[in-house]
């Protein structure tokens, strides 16, 4: 039973902020949590900024290991660094967009997926608890990049034509645009970035709400409820645990995801008729 309750305490931290021994199911105020930094400053800083300053600090010091001392035989450190820049190169950027336009959005599509991937994984970190990505900022941040990438290939690839094959696709006829055109504007220029950004964020919104109520639930059970109760914990435990591991996949699944429509929105801005 302490092997449990010391779990969960390191799992699910933010869950016990009234009297001990009720349950206290996830809200959504644990998403905006109190400045730790600069309060009342342009700079104040709560958990979540301060989570997402660690983990970009901590992936551009991971990169700089892996590659500072660059070997025509690699050490351990540059094979990892290469295999996972390679997974980007290769089965994102160059699968999508072939070598030469591949290797020219590399640098953004890599920065964008190790980010996200960085930012994902602190939802299953003890003492971290959330995701940087669980709050509306970095998604929304990301969908922006990833819309004015996409634009910016457009135009460059064809200054005159890009906005004019976008809204008016070929082979349609002329009365039909007027039902054609306001569509391939929403979904072209508005519905792109709203669904990448709403689709990273309540994927690690609810990923987080869930754990917290397996383990708040777990501890609950143990501690307090006494009778048949810590059978539930046991349970509540398991399943929490589980979702924990699923949790890793779906950090990973998001970060390709999000890095591979990115991708391909380059590729439908770089496509001939454009």
């Amino acid at each position: 039973m302490a092997l449990f309750a010391n779990a969960v305490q390191l799992v699910a931290p933010i869950v016990f902020t009234a009297e001990e021994g009720e349950f206290h199911p996830p809200s959504i105020a644990e998403f905006f949590p109190d400045a730790v930094l600069f309060e009342g400053t342009p700079f104040e800083m709560n958990r979540i900024m301060i989570i997402r300053v660690v983990m970009a600090l901590l992936v551009l010091l991971l990169f700089w290991l892996g590659t500072r001392k660059m070997r025509v035989i690699p050490t351990r450190g540059q094979s990892l660094t290469e295999m996972a820049l390679d997974f980007v190169r290769v089965n994102i950027a160059e699968d999508l967009l072939g070598k030469v336009d591949g290797r020219r959005f590399l640098p953004i599509l890599s920065a964008m997926f190790f980010m996200i991937l960085a930012f994902n994984v602190t939802g299953i970190v003890p003492g971290l608890n959330v995701a940087g990505t669980a709050v509306i900022g970095t998604p929304l941040v990301l969908a922006v990049v990833s819309y004015f990438t996409f634009i910016y290939a457009g135009i460059k690839k064809s200054p005159k034509n890009f906005f004019k094959n976008s809204l008016f696709p070929a082979g349609v006829p002329k009365p039909i645009y007027i039902i054609v055109t306001p569509i391939e504007f929403i979904s072209t220029f508005v519905i792109r970035p709203v669904t990448l950004t709403l689709r990273l964020l309540m994927n690690m919104m609810v990923g987080h709400m869930l754990l917290v109520l397996f383990f708040a639930a777990t501890n609950f059970f143990i501690l307090y409820a006494g009778g048949f109760f810590p059978v539930l914990g046991v349970f509540t435990f398991g399943f929490g645990f589980a979702f924990t591991l699923f949790e890793i996949l779906v950090a990973v699944l998001q970060a390709y995801v999000f890095t591979l429509l990115t991708a391909v929105y380059i590729q439908l801005a770089l496509a001939e008729e454009h």
